[in-house]
C-alpha cells in the first residue's frame, strides 16, 4: 500500500457518511467509520469485507511515516499518537496500537477551523476564562468529549483579546492557531519534546503568559504545572474524570497520603475553574455538549482544602452558585430537556442524580400540560389501588 491509495481509502470513508468523527481499521472487520456515535461499514470500490494483520500494519507504517519516536513508542509501549493530513481537506489525529499481535488504527478527524466560544454556543459564564491573568483551569471529560475543542476556543478568544505570549504542549497538535494579537508556539509530543513535565519545565524559561498542557498525566506535570499557576502563569489543561468531585480524587491520588495536605493548599489558591463535558445524542441528530461548570470562591477553597463534607460537597456548592452562572451536570440536562434538545431518556442516562432530575422532568411536564405518569400503569381493584411495580395501597375507610 502506498500513501495515494492510502489517501484514497482515508477520502472514501470520509464521504461515506455525514458526520464522520473516527475512522476505524481492525483486523477481521470492514472498513469503519463512526458517525453520530454509531458505528457504520465502508464500502470502498474494491470491497473489503475483513482486513487482514497486513493490511492494518501497512495502514499503520504509512501513517507514522519515518518518524522514528513514534515507531519506537510502538514497539516500546504498544501503541503510540501521532497526526496526519489529507492534502487540504482533513487532519487526522490518530491512535495506532497491538492488540492480540495485530495492529489497529483509530482516526480522529480534527476540525481544522479554530472554534469560537460563540459558535459553541456556550455559556456566557465560560468567557470569563480568556480573561483570567493567573491560575490553573481544567477541562474534563471522557475521550471524545469536546476537550480540545473546549480549550481552543479559550485560546482563540485570548488570541484575539490579549497581546501575551502562548506555548502549547501536545500530543499531538490539534488546532493550528494563526498569529493575531497573541504569539503563538506550539510544540509536540515526541517531535519537539519528550515528555508533559519535560516539556512544561522548559516552558517556564520561554516566557509565556499562557501555557497549555494536553494532559496531566502524571504527578510531575501536575506540581510543575501548579507551580507555573503560582508565578504568574495561566495553566489550561485536561483530565479525563466526569466531574469536579472526581477530577479532585484523581489529582489527589497523584501523591503520597503525606504530600496531599500541601497539595490540597495549592490547589484552592490557584484552582481558577473546573469545566466537565458530556456529549449526548440530540433529538434532531448530532450531539449536544452538557457542561458542569465550576469556579472558584471561599466556600470552594475550604472543600478543596478540607475535603467534601455534608452540604458542602462540590455537587452542592456548584448547584447553590447557580444564579452566578455555575451549572451542574443535572441543571444543563434539565435545561436541554426543556429546549427541546434531548429526550427524557437521553436526560436520565447522562444526568448525575435521577431523582431531582426525574421529579425536574416532571415538574416541566406540569408547566406544559403533558401527563407525568402512563395512565395504563393504574388500575383498580376492588378496596385497593394498585400501581404497577409497587405494592397495593389499601383504600381509605370512610366512616359512615
Amino acid at each position: 500500500m502506498r500513501r495515494p491509495e492510502l489517501d484514497n481509502i482515508l477520502g472514501t470513508m470520509l464521504d461515506s457518511q455525514p458526520e464522520v468523527s473516527d475512522l476505524l481499521f481492525t483486523v477481521g472487520k470492514p472498513l469503519q467509520v463512526e458517525s453520530f456515535g454509531e458505528l457504520k461499514p465502508v464500502n470502498y470500490e474494491t470491497p473489503i469485507l475483513r482486513l487482514t494483520p497486513f493490511q492494518t500494519e501497512m495502514v499503520a507504517l504509512n501513517l507514522m511515516g519515518e518518524n522514528q519516536w513514534q515507531i519506537g513508542d510502538l514497539l516500546r509501549r504498544g501503541s503510540c499518537d501521532a497526526a496526519y493530513t489529507l492534502g487540504d481537506r482533513a487532519r487526522f489525529r490518530i491512535n495506532i496500537f497491538s492488540q492480540r499481535g495485530n495492529y489497529s488504527v483509530v482516526c480522529r478527524q480534527l476540525n481544522t477551523a479554530i472554534p469560537t466560544l460563540e459558535s459553541l454556543n456556550f455559556p456566557s459564564i465560560i468567557a470569563q476564562i480568556p480573561r483570567e491573568k493567573t491560575g490553573l483551569v481544567l477541562v474534563t471529560g471522557a475521550t471524545g468529549s469536546g476537550k480540545s475543542t473546549t480549550l481552543a476556543a479559550v485560546l482563540n478568544e485570548v488570541n484575539h483579546t490579549k497581546a501575551v505570549h502562548v506555548i502549547t504542549l501536545e500530543d499531538p497538535i490539534e488546532f493550528i492557531h494563526p498569529h493575531h494579537r497573541s504569539t503563538f508556539n506550539q510544540r509536540e509530543l515526541g517531535t519537539d519534546f519528550d515528555s508533559f513535565s519535560s516539556g512544561l519545565r522548559a516552558a517556564m524559561r520561554q516566557a509565556p503568559k499562557v501555557i497549555l498542557v494536553g494532559e496531566m498525566r502524571d504527578r510531575e506535570t501536575v506540581k510543575i504545572a501548579l507551580s507555573a499557576a503560582e508565578t504568574g502563569h495561566l495553566v489550561l489543561s485536561t483530565l479525563h474524570t466526569i466531574d469536579a468531585g472526581q477530577t479532585m480524587n484523581r489529582i489527589l491520588g497523584m501523591f503520597e497520603t503525606d504530600e496531599q495536605e500541601q497539595i490540597r493548599a495549592r490547589l484552592a489558591d490557584t484552582l481558577r475553574w473546573i469545566v466537565s463535558q458530556r456529549l449526548v445524542p440530540k433529538i434532531d441528530g448530532g450531539r449536544h455538549a452538557l457542561l458542569e461548570i465550576m469556579g472558584s470562591n471561599l466556600r470552594t477553597q475550604e472543600s478543596v482544602r478540607l475535603g467534601e463534607s455534608e452540604g458542602k460537597s462540590f455537587y452542592e456548592i456548584i448547584e447553590a452558585s447557580a444564579p452566578f452562572g455555575w451549572r451542574t451536570f443535572d441543571q444543563s440536562v434539565l435545561e436541554a430537556y426543556e429546549q427541546g434538545k434531548i429526550t427524557e431518556e437521553t436526560a436520565l442516562l447522562y444526568c448525575t442524580k435521577r431523582g431531582p432530575v426525574a421529579r425536574g422532568i416532571d415538574n416541566l411536564k406540569k408547566v406544559r400540560g403533558e401527563s407525568t405518569f402512563n395512565g395504563n400503569s393504574l388500575r383498580m381493584k376492588a378496596g385497593q389501588e394498585v400501581r404497577s411495580g409497587s405494592a397495593p395501597v389499601p383504600t381509605p375507610l370512610r366512616l359512615k
